[in-house]
């Protein structure tokens, strides 16, 4: 039942997040540790993209890909192992399982949080009340929006005959022969694993390289590391149609070709996403959004509604589940923690996409150093094969790189592609943010052998 209107009357709560996800998760976990009245509105599955349509998932997907490459090597060096046959349903249904041990945790946390959790769709009225979509009105100090965002789909003729990054997940097999539109990291990641697990891939890209943040030089040695893995690259392609031909579907492109010779079993576009920014009530609420429909925050994750704020990839800002989680918690910190300055850092926030090998990066590319700090900019590379894969005469190598800027040569970027990568990178990237030097790096001793020495012998 709706509240009847009052003058002025008392908040029910201290916050109310709209969305379920990490972000939002993380924020009413977080405000509810430091005493406040929480209330959390979701009406799907808890965990947001992250845990169901986006990092574990996929990462599960990845796992299974990279064992398949794995058992591959291992016939190389001379154990018995023929082609793995990978039971996709068995596959689904241990991912399935561990995501519902999450979905679980989650409703524990929250039932030993104290945080009402109301499985239900969230709108502003004004900056201070909520309406539920049971049509109760939620008064609040605070409100936090974390609806994330969703894939976008592009606007070409017979779009409709291709999936998104998300219809992925709903795969029963590897389809023979698939098509991936698109050069950014879900683009790479998914032709990776299909790959890997018996499909052709063959990935179309707008620009004339995938990954088109990332480090250049690191980027070229992972194009050719896909190649050798038989991913099919179209670079400077971009698709102008999709056509039907019969249940298949002819990918018309720019470029390299007018259109694909040969139909493909399935189409995936992975051409950037858009924000969950719409019913939410922000006009009304007086919030402000960008050009492309993103909430328009500040530094603290504020915005232009007093006692509003955002995180997460509704706001536009980096799209990764530890940087909403980070943000949100930074935000509750400030908000009920007493720290008044509280905020996330943005800049030198290490991520890894995970290709085929990892490629794990923090800090700036070198074309963005030499934008910014011009001659005084010097790179160190090392290109090699790991171990097992030169034991294994298998083509995959790895490429480190460092950017350094100054006499001091202070290191402002690594970039990391090959095996553990994504494992790597973590403890580098906290020696980053403290300030690195070349000559630090140069006088820890490695160890050997491993990868990951090559980060400390780079001359």
């Amino acid at each position: 039942m709706a509240r009847s209107a009052g003058a002025n009357p008392p908040p029910d709560f201290d916050l109310v997040v709209i969305g379920g996800g990490s972000g939002g998760l993380a924020g009413a976990f977080r405000a509810a540790a430091h005493g406040a009245r929480v209330a959390l509105l979701e009406p799907g599955l808890l965990g947001g993209t992250c845990v169901n349509l986006g990092c574990v998932p996929k990462k599960a997907m990845w796992l299974a890909a990279d064992l398949a490459e794995k058992a591959a090597l291992a016939g190389a060096l001379g154990f018995g192992v023929g082609k793995p046959a990978l039971d996709w349903d068995a596959l689904l249904a241990h991912r399935q399982r561990y995501i519902g041990n999450i979905h679980a945790s989650y409703r524990q946390r929250l039932d030993a949080a104290g945080v009402a959790w109301m499985p239900q769709r969230g709108r502003l009225l004004d900056a201070g009340t909520v309406e539920t979509g049971s049509g109760e009105c939620l008064r609040t100090r605070h409100v936090l929006l974390a609806t994330g965002g969703r894939p976008r789909r592009p606007s070409i003729p017979g779009a409709e005959l291709a999936g998104v990054s998300d219809d992925f997940f709903a795969l029963r097999h590897a389809p023979a022969r698939v098509a991936i539109v698109g050069g950014g990291y879900v683009a790479v990641e998914l032709a990776g694993v299909l790959q890997a697990l018996g499909s052709q891939v063959e990935v179309f890209a707008r620009g004339p390289r995938l990954l088109s943040e990332m480090d250049g030089e690191v980027v070229a040695q992972l194009q050719e590391d896909m190649r050798a893995h038989g991913v099919r690259l179209h670079l400077a392609s971009p698709v102008r149609a999709l056509e039907a031909q019969g249940s298949r579907v002819r990918v018309l492109h720019e470029g390299d070709g007018e259109a694909t010779p040969e139909a493909f079993d399935t189409v995936l576009f992975a051409t950037g996403r858009q924000p969950n920014s719409e019913g939410l009530g922000l006009e009304q609420a007086g919030v402000a959004t960008g050009a492309h429909g993103e909430i328009v925050v500040d530094a603290y994750e504020d915005t232009s509604a007093p006692g509003v704020h955002a995180v997460g990839d509704v706001t536009g800002k980096l799209a990764l589940t530890p940087v909403a989680i980070a943000a949100a918690r930074r935000l509750m910190d400030r908000l009920f923690g007493g720290q008044a300055g509280a905020k996330l850092d943005y800049d030198d926030v290490a991520t890894v996409v995970f290709s085929h090998p990892p490629l794990g990066t923090v800090g700036l590319s070198e074309e963005k150093a030499r934008q910014r700090h011009g001659d005084a900019v010097k790179t160190y590379a090392a290109g090699f094969r790991p171990m097992l894969h030169a034991l294994a005469q298998s083509p995959q190598r790895s490429l480190f790189k460092l950017v350094c800027v100054g006499e001091e040569e202070r290191v402002v970027g690594i970039h990391l592609l090959g095996e553990a990568a994504d494992e790597i990178l973590q403890g580098f990237a906290v020696a980053l943010k403290l300030g690195v030097t070349k000559r630090q790096l140069d006088d820890t001793v490695a160890i050997h052998p491993t990868s990951a020495e090559e980060v400390v012998l780079m001359r």
